[in-house]
């Protein structure tokens, strides 16, 4: 038996469009990211989940919302902040270029984009990746002693170490990614 485990990144917000840092902030989709929501609704029409999953965090959860809207079939949507965004500490609500005016590119890049090194106050890549781990293990256990597929309404920086897991990828392959807000991730399960 194939179960499905549908992943998909939230519609773009407010700060996603002005550059803003995120993480644990809570930022409304745009009218684009509405209309990206409900692309990727159309995309999972047809495909059937019994579950679903999604974050604390308005964005998933309003994404999500657009999504199940073709799935009566689904009964249970679970919160699950090991799929949060990146907490990005002392830089969450400030602009890229009001960081990289202060601290340089070089540094705004190692904070940004580093795998092992948090932005100050905050979370690394290899941090969100241990939780992330920890959620895929119940997953799969959930999975496989229910007979359910699953979507996942998730963020940018928690579908890197999920793609990893799933796609097998290096750490260098993993911080390269930037996960598209129109387009969903099919991965198969052998139950």
């Amino acid at each position: 038996m194939k179960l499905h485990i549908y992943l998909f990144r939230h519609g773009e917000t407010n700060f996603n469009r002005s550059e803003r840092f995120t993480g644990h902030v809570n930022s409304r989709l745009t009218p684009k990211g509405i209309e990206q929501a409900n692309l990727i609704a159309e995309q999972l029409k047809d495909k059937k989940f019994q579950v679903a999953f999604k974050t604390s965090l308005s964005r998933s959860s309003s994404s999500l919302k657009i999504v199940l809207k073709y799935h009566p079939e689904c009964k249970k949507v679970i919160v699950d902040d090991r799929l949060i965004e990146r907490s990005y500490g002392d830089l969450e609500r400030k602009h890229h270029q009001t960081i990289i005016k202060k601290y340089g590119k070089k540094q705004f890049d190692l904070w940004h984009r580093s795998y092992d090194v948090p932005p100050p106050g905050g979370e690394s890549i290899k941090t969100v990746e241990k939780r992330v781990l920890s959620f895929i293990e119940d997953l799969l256990k959930l999975m496989k002693r229910e007979k359910v597929n699953v979507a996942i309404s998730a963020h940018n920086n928690s579908m890197r170490p999920f793609r990893r897991h799933f796609e097998n990828l290096t750490i260098k392959q993993m911080m390269a990614l930037e996960n598209p807000y129109d387009k969903y991730f099919d991965y198969t399960i052998e139950c």
